[in-house]
């Protein structure tokens, strides 16, 4: 009886959303999900950057070390069952685990670890120079990662302590291919490119079933993977891009999950059979001040303004679901994060540290902000709450072009902006917000740090740059704790928020993770009851 509803399921997909099926529920065993899914350009971990991408390679690849759905957290091993560093001669060696398999059934071995590193810097597609971080290059990959048995040995150059090594090759194109499967199929020296943008050749939790483009894509239950077979037997993707469809699709029970809804449609779901998780995502906000601009330049001026931020009021209304209070540079649900908020909204406090010091007010300043919401009302709830304090902000609405480009260029005075990480280690943030050892205008640096004008002290700069080369994991974290300590106690750069991501869904759907990053979305522990 499954399998029949199965099937009738998938047959709907290509009929029109005007014409909706007649399902009072989904198949038992199978999850739906409704979602945008027209971003992705390439499913080829090689080649994968786009957001919904990312999930899939996720889903159906691992790589030695990972990120898990149990705990996203925690590093744990992959398809490495141990491993061991060498700071000194800038290696690690992985012990690979004992009877993995790909979906194939092809055996996992050395080689396909070999050929998988060697293949994304070989192509040198989008997403190459995350591991070309390594000093890896095409002529010199096959010697930086060789292996014998069981064994892999990753060379790297750089200073670089092992954990940010480890990092990187938990990243999306450290994905390990079946190099037997992929070589079946490679064209004309494309390496099984145009193939795995079809198809997939990995050894995850699921199997690539069928992948349309901007249409669907369907995934069944891995039943050999190493930690265990899903709790779902399938996963299926409808592309829907309109909220609204997909809010109507889940009160309908034709769906399970609705990942693209807006707040105000979250908020208007009043059916008892339908519960919304939020889920903490890497961006975080913040309102930074132009050190180029003499009356944002003394400390007690980035000292008040922390207590002239509306906090709470804006994440109870404005902000609502979309964002929650977070006052440090690295995000919440990483390793190494710093999760106080000492800061409240207090606007007698901000005027006595300003009087203490001396600061004459009133203090005119031009605030550059995206014209989008919720930017622009964020933009009036600071401007309304730092006017109590006698800093009045002239708001400066612009595309997002617009915005990025007066920032990069240290044109503007107070800006209002977020930043995601490049990469998910503690080290891409904290050379944005707590390193700058040269402030000249002729060195350009994409980090918030020198776009703000902001001569970092050199105490800041030594310890961003030995937490980089710390090789003891937990030292190392505790390091970038106190660095974001630092930061969150005197900075011209004040984090407010981090972003949020609200998914809908049926209350008889558990055990879905949707992590701090799109490489974080795992179906694997999704039960149905």
């Amino acid at each position: 009886m499954n399998i029949l509803k199965t099937t009738l399921l998938a047959s709907t997909l290509l009929v029109p959303l005007a014409a909706p099926a007649a399902l009072a529920e989904t198949p038992d065993g199978v999850l739906v999900v409704a979602q945008n899914i027209d971003d992705i350009v390439a499913i080829d971990p090689a080649q994968a950057y786009e957001f919904t991408s990312g999930e899939l390679v996720t889903n159906l690849y691992d790589r030695l070390v990972q990120y898990d759905a149990e705990d996203t957290t925690v590093l744990a091993p992959g398809l490495a069952s141990e491993w061991s560093a060498d700071a000194d001669a800038k290696t690690i060696t992985f012990t690979l685990r004992d009877g993995a398999t790909f979906a194939s059934g092809n055996p996992l071995t050395a080689e396909d670890v070999i050929y998988s590193f060697g293949r994304v810097i070989k192509l040198n597609l989008t997403p190459a120079f995350i591991l070309a971080q390594l000093g890896w290059t095409p002529e010199n990959v096959d010697d930086m990662v060789t292996g014998e048995g069981n064994t892999v040995t990753v060379k790297y150059e750089g200073d670089f302590s092992p954990a940010f090594v480890l990092n990187v090759l938990a990243s999306r194109p450290a994905s390990i291919v079946d190099s037997a499967l992929v070589k079946e199929h490679e064209v004309d020296g494309d390496m099984g490119n145009a193939w795995l943008n079809e198809n997939a050749a990995g050894s995850g939790p699921f199997t690539l079933d069928r992948y349309q483009p901007a249409q669907m894509v369907r995934m069944s239950a891995n039943p050999t993977y190493f930690n265990g077979a899903p709790e779902i037997d399938s996963v299926i993707i409808r592309h829907v891009a309109e909220a609204a469809t997909q809010q109507l699709l889940l009160e309908q029970g034709d769906i399970d999950l609705a990942r693209n809804l807006t707040p105000d449609q979250i908020a208007s779901i009043d059916a008892q059979d339908i519960k919304v998780e939020t889920f903490p995502q890497a961006a975080v906000h913040f309102l930074s001040f132009n050190q180029r601009t003499d009356s944002l330049t003394d400390p007690a001026v980035w000292e008040a303004a922390r207590y002239l931020v509306d906090y709470k009021g804006m994440t109870d209304t404005i902000i609502n679901g979309q964002m929650e209070i977070h006052q440090a540079f690295w995000p919440k649900g990483f390793p190494g994060s710093y999760d106080e908020t000492p800061f409240t909204y207090d606007p007698e406090k901000a005027q006595e540290i300003l009087e203490e010091a001396g600061i004459e007010t009133p203090i005119t300043v031009t605030l550059d902000v995206i014209n989008a919401a919720p930017f622009t009302d964020m933009a009036q709830s600071l401007q309304a709450s730092f006017a109590d304090a006698g800093i009045n902000f002239e708001i400066l609405p612009g595309t997002g072009a617009q915005v990025i480009t007066k920032y990069r260029e240290r044109t503007h005075q107070a800006m209002l902006l977020y930043w995601g990480p490049d990469f998910m280690d503690p080290h891409s943030n904290a050379k944005a917000f707590a390193y700058n050892s040269d402030n000249s205008d002729d060195n350009y640096a994409a980090t918030t740090t020198w776009r703000n004008a902001w001569a970092v002290p050199e105490e800041l700069n030594e310890q961003t740059r030995a937490a980089l080369t710390e090789s003891d994991p937990e030292k190392r974290l505790e390091m970038y704790v106190d660095l974001q300590k630092k930061v969150q106690e005197s900075s011209p750069i004040v984090i407010m928020f981090q972003a949020a991501y609200q998914v809908a869904m049926n209350e008889d759907v558990n055990g879905y993770v949707n992590g701090a990053t799109s490489d974080f979305v795992y179906y694997r522990l999704v039960e149905k009851e």
